[in-house]
């Protein structure tokens, strides 16, 4: 196995398919309820997608519950009975997906889960155990669980607007130019600062001479810490994005020897769950020499 397919099959080892369609469909509503409520929506997302499986439960499909909300004290509206802890329990039936969210958002406004209101809204791990703490589930890796699909689909990229304290902008990465010497040349590659790695460099270095942590710098990669820097890779700078530059308009990629999904994303600078949607491929697709590959 090649480095760059390595790569490739470690970044998607632990993501499912069925998930991220989830993600890209509800995010939106997660987000709009983090600002109307104060909840972070990577917790929001993690709790949709554990509770209903992705959207795949007898809950979601047939009663639009997407949190598992049993009917409770002072539920008025239609329900559907299911075996869960008892059998034949009731859990609430809503119109739409919409209502499911919002309803969730005021479930947990009860003075039951009051103090996870005083919790840091960027600290998922925290939020994640305060609400096992307060009895929203009975399983004792709820916690845990959540957490996992939080950092798997790294949904805390939602709750870096403050949660709504400040007006919504477009994030934009800090610029770095000014922290590099002279060893890497800063360039942009689809709008994004990059430099070229070099022979003999590591993460820990970059790190240290870009002034950005590890961590992210790996994140912005898409990259585990054990694949060393190989020497002519991009190596940005910041969040890579969802389409290549505009001069790619209608133009096809034609694979060469070698290249695998990563590295065509690198070398764009697109992210590798984007070039695997937009060519209606999954992780299992391995690019063969003479494919053609969308980019835009």
């Amino acid at each position: 196995m090649t480095l760059a397919l390595a790569i490739s099959s470690l970044t998607f080892a632990q993501k499912n398919s069925t998930y991220q369609q989830y993600i890209d469909q509800y995010k939106d509503a997660a987000i709009e309820q983090m600002h109307r409520y104060k909840i972070p929506a990577s917790i929001t997302l993690a709790q949709a997608l554990l509770e209903s499986g992705a959207g795949t439960s007898f809950l979601a499909k047939n009663a639009n519950n997407h949190f598992g909300i049993k009917v409770g004290v002072g539920w008025n509206g239609p329900y559907v009975v299911r075996d869960d802890d008892r059998k034949g329990e009731h859990f609430r039936k809503y119109k739409n997906a919409a209502e499911s969210y919002e309803d969730h958002s005021q479930f947990l406004l009860k003075d039951r889960y009051k103090r996870l209101f005083d919790l840091n809204p960027l600290d998922y791990k925290a939020w994640a155990r305060g609400l096992k703490a307060c009895g929203y589930a009975t399983s004792p890796t709820y916690a845990d669980r959540l957490i996992n699909i939080i950092e798997t689909y790294e949904l805390d990229d939602y709750d870096e607007d403050r949660i709504g304290l400040r007006k919504r902008k477009k994030r934009t990465e800090p610029d770095y130019t000014a922290l590099l010497p002279v060893r890497h040349s800063v360039r942009t590659v689809n709008g994004i600062q990059c430099i070229t790695a070099r022979e003999g460099d590591t993460w820990d270095a970059l790190a240290k001479e870009t002034k950005i942590p590890k961590k992210k710098l790996l994140k912005f990669n898409e990259i585990d810490e054990s694949y060393p820097p190989q020497p002519d890779m991009n190596i940005f700078l910041g969040k890579k994005a969802k389409k290549a530059d505009t001069q790619y308009k209608d133009y096809w990629h034609k694979v060469k020897a070698g290249e695998s999904m990563y590295s065509i994303a690198q070398f764009y600078g697109i992210r590798l769950d984007a070039l695997y949607k937009m060519n209606f491929k999954d992780d299992t697709y391995i690019p063969v020499t003479g494919d053609l590959l969308k980019v835009r």
